[in-house]
């Protein structure tokens, strides 16, 4: 199904898998290029040289495209745009800072670079700057987020109505209906983030993927604005940020609490009562784990269906 996306991206299917911090290794990105769509290493929980591991070990094992995810928030930025530049990566998603900043040096290298949002403010900054694409996630997505708490869903039409570049949707979609609604509503393309985690070569801890099948409606919160916004699964640590905020605490001791290494903690090394267990609420339709290929398939076959079922309405 050719658009502007699966053009962009020279892929089949216009899906992208997310690039997670302590889920998107190379494996993950490998299984989804190989099922026809993007898959993207995670650079924000890699040293730069374990980064340039997991791209080599995915140029080796594919022909197919893939790109990085870089949260521009992290530190070694110029080390990692390095080895980007230097391991020949042809696509790049930038997120958690101004797209300004490293568009431009990117395109003058031959890269396509997407940049992701939670706003219209800064999808337009984002196309000012210069960008190939843009996502703009709504905040039902796991992981960092916007502070506004503006749904995929209102988000998407409102983007669309403001730029002429590709949009892709992302926050809330895990389903092949997901994914035809988000399309009907103006986007070019979708990405996919909680649903791989739950997959067999996602690099989660198995207990991490066993708690995202096993949670249902409610069971995450978005939290931490003071920091960076970030949606999670109650738990422990979960419970003592609450208990923290009731005492009007400052952005120091939220820190303090937060620590470092949490998030490692939870999703890469299983500590589901201290760890930071970042989920979307898309979490609750999650309900088995599988593999990459499999979970492409399902969705596409149901996009199609559900398609069908509109056309015939």
């Amino acid at each position: 199904m050719p658009n502007r996306v699966t053009e962009l991206f020279k892929i089949k299917y216009p899906m992208i898998q997310a690039g997670m911090v302590w889920n998107s290794g190379w494996k993950l990105a490998l299984a989804a290029s190989n099922a026809g769509i993007l898959g993207l290493i995670g650079a924000g929980s890699m040293y730069p040289e374990v980064l340039r591991e997991h791209i080599q070990k995915c140029k080796k094992a594919t022909s197919h495209p893939f790109g990085v995810n870089v949260p521009m928030l992290y530190p070694n930025i110029q080390e990692i745009m390095d080895i980007i530049v230097e391991e020949k990566v042809k696509i790049v998603f930038t997120s958690a800072g101004n797209p300004k900043t490293w568009t431009t040096w990117l395109k003058e290298r031959g890269i396509t670079v997407v940049h992701v949002v939670s706003s219209v403010k800064f999808a337009l900054k984002a196309q000012e700057a210069g960008v190939d694409a843009i996502v703009a996630e709504g905040f039902e997505a796991g992981g960092h987020n916007g502070r506004d708490e503006t749904t995929t869903f209102t988000l998407i039409p409102m983007v669309k109505e403001q730029i002429h570049i590709p949009l892709i949707a992302a926050g809330g979609i895990a389903t092949g209906r997901g994914m035809l609604a988000a399309l009907v509503l103006g986007a070019d393309a979708v990405q996919i983030g909680s649903r791989f985690v739950a997959s067999e070569e996602s690099s989660a801890h198995q207990a991490f993927k066993k708690l995202v099948v096993d949670s249902k409606e409610g069971d995450t919160q978005l939290t931490l604005k003071e920091l960076a916004p970030v949606r999670l699964i109650k738990n422990k640590f979960y419970n003592d940020v609450q208990d923290l905020y009731k005492t009007a605490p400052s952005v120091d001791q939220l820190q303090q609490l937060l620590g470092r290494a949490r998030a490692k903690k939870g999703m890469f090394e299983g500590d589901l009562v201290e760890g930071e267990l970042e989920i979307g609420q898309i979490a609750g339709l999650i309900n088995d784990i599988k593999p990459v290929a499999q979970i492409v398939e399902d969705i596409m076959d149901e996009f199609i269906l559900a398609k069908e079922e509109i056309i015939n309405l």
